[in-house]
């Protein structure tokens, strides 16, 4: 791995040479589509998981791609005269001269970083650089204890990626870019682009992995947090940050250096003031379930003034199956007995001393606001969802901002849709002449399901937008000869459910992907 004073080139000259780059590794076919034809699927998929035999066995018949893939991907040597007949002696040159490439002796190159190719939401093909044999990010194995490693594309890198709301919007800013996925994912659709890392070589690699997709240069600044852009606002600002809850700050790209989820606090209680008005924070976070207190209520202290927020945990960990799972990922258990039990109970000892009992993990979304009264969603979420939930976020406060701006009166006069994919399921003992309930399951973007009563099931069912909520409730209420003005009255609070968890969506509301689209901070 370079070290610091060995940082492959990426301005001037090296930027000239990454576009250039760019070109032939595209005509040679070097991308995610042409790796998938190569490797074929198992040998691809195993290629993610950081696993390189099968790779390795696909890649031994010579070709353009089967060099590009040894040299980049697999951190195997390869001759001079096999990658010239790829890239050019000229262009062969000046990547050794910039500092991607090394002579291994014997006429044979090797690379001295990871270059990825990766497939981008509208099929681009773009390129992820990181650190060799760190192109898959995230606890896996990494074994890799440098200070300033740099990792590329992992799980969490493509949830973060996913849940982003990507509308134009003036301005965003990559918080902790590392190998500059984040920042990558926004080029398309933000007019000015700041990433900032606290490791000096992250900005290094970023810069790498955006000239080499052909996106937009990105304003690189070193800091921790928010400090290197002082008072500066946004109308996006994403962050993986260095989550992991860890006795001690021994890997930069991981672990945050505060006591206990003290960073993920931080930096969430301090984001609201870095935003525009309408403008999003969104952030992976960890957070620590402490024996005798909510965990609801320690992330809703960190929700900052001034901004809704939507929060879900996806999972909770036990502190040993925690401590086991990053003890692993830096190549601890791989040490002696005697080292790796020294570790473990430091991990453990951390945790008791604090009284810390598990470990949870998920998706923080805030939105600035000037509602009176900010709203704020914390909810236990484990279940498979469908990405990219992006669309979903906005649509979540965007009806949130319709829920608190109708009461029950308005709510009634209001004609509604019943979302896209929802299917019933009723519930009871089997020859029933009736239900025992009935569930509403989606089978889109968060996949909920909710539990209502016959009458929410009959109003869902027919909600099409021809007419109000009102109407089709007084047409109920003579179906099952029932007092119209208390089904009225007891309703409402049934339907506000079923809008805020996204079963129906009231018709012409923007924001929701069902209707046009409100104007977005920052452009005009």
């Amino acid at each position: 791995m370079p070290g610091a004073e060995s940082l492959p080139a990426h301005e001037g000259r090296g930027a000239e040479v990454a576009g250039l780059l760019r070109e032939a590794l595209r005509k040679a076919e070097f991308t995610a589509d042409g790796l998938l034809d190569l490797l074929g699927a198992p040998a691809y998929a195993a290629l993610a998981r950081g696993e390189t035999v099968p790779a390795l066995r696909a890649t031994r018949a010579a070709g353009p791609v089967a060099t590009l893939v040894r040299l980049f991907l697999l951190q195997r040597a390869v001759t001079r005269a096999a990658l010239v007949a790829v890239l050019g002696e000229e262009l062969v040159a000046a990547a050794a001269e910039c500092g991607w490439l090394r002579e291994d002796g014997g006429g044979e190159l090797r690379a001295t970083v990871d270059v990825r190719p990766y497939g981008g939401p509208e099929d681009e093909d773009w390129y992820v650089v990181s650190d060799l044999g760190c192109a898959v990010g995230g606890a896996g194995g990494i074994g890799k204890r440098a200070e300033g490693v740099v990792l590329g594309v992992g799980g969490a890198s493509t949830t973060l990626a996913g849940l982003t709301v990507r509308t134009p919007v003036g301005s965003v800013l990559d918080l902790g870019t590392g190998s500059g996925i984040q920042a990558l994912h926004a080029s398309p659709h933000a007019a000015r682009l700041t990433a900032t890392d606290l490791n000096p070589r992250a900005l290094v690699f970023a810069a790498l992995t955006l000239a080499l997709s052909g996106a937009k240069p990105a304003r690189l600044l070193a800091g921790s947090l928010f400090e290197p852009v002082g008072t500066e606002t946004f109308d996006l600002v994403l962050s993986n940050p260095p989550f992991v809850i860890s006795p001690g700050a021994r890997l930069t790209y991981r672990d945050g250096g505060r006591e206990g989820d003290g960073l993920c606090r931080e930096l969430v209680s301090s984001a609201g003031e870095r935003l525009n008005e309408g403008g999003y924070a969104q952030f992976l976070a960890n957070w620590e379930h402490v024996d005798g207190e909510m965990w609801t209520e320690r992330v809703r202290d960190w929700v900052p003034a001034g901004c809704d927020a939507w929060i879900v945990q996806r999972e909770v960990q036990d502190v040993t199956q925690y401590a086991e799972l990053w003890l692993r990922d830096a190549g601890d258990h791989k040490e002696g007995s005697a080292e790796y039990t020294r570790r473990y109970e430091e991990w453990l000892d951390s945790f008791a001393a604090r009284g810390t009992t598990g470990i949870g993990f998920g998706w923080i979304t805030l939105r600035r606001t000037t509602a009176a009264e900010p709203s704020v969603t914390i909810e236990e979420w484990p279940h498979p969802v469908e990405q990219p939930l992006g669309p979903e976020v906005r649509a979540h406060f965007a009806r949130l901002d319709y829920l608190r701006t109708h009461d029950d009166a308005a709510l009634l006069a209001d004609h509604f849709r019943l979302a896209a994919e929802v299917v019933q399921e009723q519930i009871g003992q089997p020859g029933a002449e009736n239900p025992e309930y009935v569930v509403l399951r989606q089978h889109r973007g968060m996949r909920r399901a909710t539990r209502v009563d016959t009458i929410g099931a009959g109003f869902a069912g027919v909600c099409d937008g021809t007419l109000s909520a009102g109407a089709i409730l007084d047409a109920i209420a003579q179906l099952v000869e029932e007092d119209p003005v208390l089904l009225r009255d007891r309703t409402p609070a049934q339907i506000r459910l079923l809008v805020e968890q996204g079963f129906l969506y009231p018709v012409g509301l923007s924001g929701t992907g069902e209707a046009g689209e409100e104007e977005q901070p920052g452009v005009r």
